[in-house]
């Protein structure tokens, strides 16, 4: 039997994205330590890690679709902020974050692309 490695997903269980891709997951057999993305976002070091594992550039952890985030008008203000600054405010509001973040350690993908889940998930 092989075994089963636990995926830690960031994630918010009233958004149908989150739940399309922990249903895959699990389909694929995959242990998931579900974490409430809003009330419990990933701390400033836990999302560098995050942004450095991923290969992806800061910018793509953003919910540049969100309500927050327009309402902030990140837009016009991420380009003046320090990777700090950005690290800062991620951290202080999950809302903010694009959804899912899932990782196993060392692997990361941030939002849910069939594609992308076929890459890195399917077993």
């Amino acid at each position: 039997m092989s075994e089963t490695k636990a995926l830690k997903v960031y994630q918010y269980a009233k958004c149908g994205t989150c739940r399309s891709a922990v249903k895959r997951l699990k389909e694929q057999g995959y242990e998931l330590e579900l974490v409430p993305l809003f009330d419990t976002p990933p701390d400033k070091e836990a999302l560098r890690e995050l942004v450095e594992r991923s290969g992806l550039g800061l910018k793509r952890f953003y919910n540049t679709s969100g309500e927050v985030y327009k309402q902030l008008g990140l837009k016009d203000k991420l380009e003046g902020m320090s990777e700090e600054e950005q690290l800062e405010l991620l951290a202080s509001n999950g809302r903010l974050l694009k959804r899912p973040i899932v990782t196993d350690g060392s692997r990361v993908t941030v939002g849910y692309k069939d594609e992308v889940y076929r890459q890195e998930w399917d077993k």
